[in-house]
C-alpha cells in the first residue's frame, strides 16, 4: 500500500528500504547469527494456515520430484536480476508491483503444492534463509534454546542435488557480481566511463551477461575443485555426492560477502527505513516518533568511519572463508574414512577459497562507481 500510495522518493517511502535493507540486508545477517528468525516473520505461513483450514490441509497437486530446487533457482535469478540489472528496483510503485505479484504467486503455489514442499523447493527466500540459519549460534531443541558453534548444525546435513548446488552457488555469485558490476575494472572492459555513468538502462545487457557469467565461472571452478580433490584422494565416491555435500561450505562465504557488501547500506539506509516507517503514506504522521529523525550518514562517511568499516568488512570475509575451510574439512571427514585422504581431497577447494578471499578483498579496495 505504501509503495502505491506513498511518496515517490525511495528514501522517504518505507517499502524500498524495508525490502532491500531491513529484509535482504538485515534479516539475512540476523539469520546467520541467531538462526531461523524468518519462521516467525514469514508473510505466507499465517494466511496459508487460514486458507488450509477453510479448503482442507491436503494439497490438490504434487510438486514433481524431478524439478528439485530448480523453481527456487529460477526465482532467485529473477530476484537478483531485478535487484542488480533492472533500471529502477527502488521505484516504490514498481517494487510494490513486483513484491505483490511474487507474494500472490507464491501463495497460490503453496495452496496448490503444499506449504512445506513449495517453501523447501520453490520459494527462494525461505529456502535461502533456511540454509543461512544453519550457521546461527542459537539452536532450538524442542521448547528450549541453546547456544552452539557456527556451522555445528551442518554435521547431519544430506548432500544436495544438482539444483541445490546451483542454488547455493547462485547466492554467492550474485552478491559477488553486485560488487564487481560497480568497479572501474568491469565497466572499463565494456568501454563505459565510470566517471560519466550512463545509468542502469544503458547497461542492462552487460548486467544480464555479467550475472550469468559470474555464476557459470564460480560453478565451473567449484566443480573442478571438487573433482580434482576426489582424484587427488583416490576416492571412489561419486563426484556429484561429494559436490552436493561440500557445497554447504560455500554458505559461510556467501554470508560473509553479504556482511561485507551490505553493511554500509544497512547502517545508513536502515535509518531511512526507521524514519519512513513512521510516515508510510507521506501524510505527516509520526507513528513511532521517528519521522523527524536526522539520518547520521557520518556512520559510513569520513576517513575514520571508512577505515573501521573496511576492516570490519575485510575481517568478515576472512573469517567467513576460515569457517568455510573448517566446515569443508568436517564434511570431508564424512566422505573419507581415512584422515589423510580427507585432508588431501580438500587442497583444491582450499585453494579456491583462498583465491575467492583475495577476490573479495580486491572488490572492497578497488575504485567503484
Amino acid at each position: 500500500a505504501a509503495g502505491f500510495a506513498g511518496s515517490r522518493d525511495p528514501l522517504s517511502n518505507p517499502l524500498p528500504r524495508t525490502i532491500w535493507t531491513l529484509v535482504w540486508s538485515g534479516l539475512v545477517l540476523a539469520q546467520g547469527l541467531l538462526g531461523d528468525v524468518w519462521r516467525w516473520l514469514n508473510p505466507w505461513y499465517g494466511p496459508w494456515r487460514l486458507a488450509a483450514g477453510l479448503l482442507g490441509p491436503r494439497a490438490p497437486m504434487r510438486l514433481p520430484a524431478r524439478l528439485g530446487c530448480w523453481p527456487a533457482f529460477v526465482l532467485f535469478f529473477a530476484f537478483a536480476w531485478f535487484e542488480l540489472v533492472d533500471p529502477a528496483p527502488d521505484d516504490p510503485a514498481r517494487l510494490a508491483t513486483a513484491a505483490g505479484l511474487y507474494w500472490l504467486a507464491s501463495f497460490v503455489a503453496m495452496l496448490a503444492f503444499g506449504y512445506r514442499p513449495w517453501t523447501r523447493r520453490g520459494e527462494f527466500l525461505t529456502l535461502f534463509l533456511a540454509m543461512v540459519a544453519r550457521f546461527g549460534i542459537v539452536e532450538r531443541k524442542g521448547r528450549r534454546l541453546s547456544l552452539c558453534l557456527p556451522g555445528a548444525k551442518l554435521w547431519g546435513v544430506a548432500p544436495l542435488s544438482a539444483s541445490g548446488i546451483a542454488f547455493i552457488l547462485l547466492a554467492l555469485s550474485s552478491v559477488s557480481f553486485d560488487g564487481l558490476a560497480k568497479t572501474f575494472f568491469w565497466l572499463g572492459r565494456f568501454g563505459v566511463n565510470p566517471l560519466e555513468f550512463p545509468g542502469r538502462t544503458a547497461l542492462m545487457g552487460i548486467g544480464t551477461f555479467g550475472l550469468g557469467l559470474t555464476f557459470v565461472l564460480l560453478a565451473g571452478a567449484y566443480l573442478l575443485a571438487v573433482w580434482l580433490g576426489q582424484r587427488a584422494a583416490g576416492s571412489s565416491i561419486e563426484p556429484g555426492r561429494a559436490a552436493g555435500l561440500l557445497v554447504w561450505s560455500i554458505v559461510p562465504i556467501a554470508l560473509a560477502y553479504h556482511v561485507a557488501h551490505y553493511l554500509t547500506a544497512l547502517l545508513v539506509d536502515g535509518q531511512y527505513a526507521v524514519a519512513a516507517l513512521s510516515d508510510p503514506f507521506a501524510r505527516g504522521w509520526d507513528l513511532f516518533g521517528t519521522a523527524d529523525m536526522q539520518v547520521a550518514a557520518g556512520v559510513a562517511a569520513g576517513a575514520q568511519s571508512a577505515w573501521w568499516l573496511w576492516n570490519v568488512e575485510a575481517g568478515a570475509i576472512v573469517l567467513g572463508h576460515m569457517l568455510a575451510v573448517f566446515v569443508a574439512h568436517g564434511l570431508a571427514d564424512r566422505l573419507h574414512a581415512d584422515a589423510g585422504r580427507a585432508a588431501l581431497s580438500q587442497l583444491p577447494l582450499t585453494l579456491l577459497m583462498i583465491a575467492y578471499t583475495v577476490f573479495g578483498l580486491w572488490l572492497l579496495s578497488t575504485p567503484a562507481v
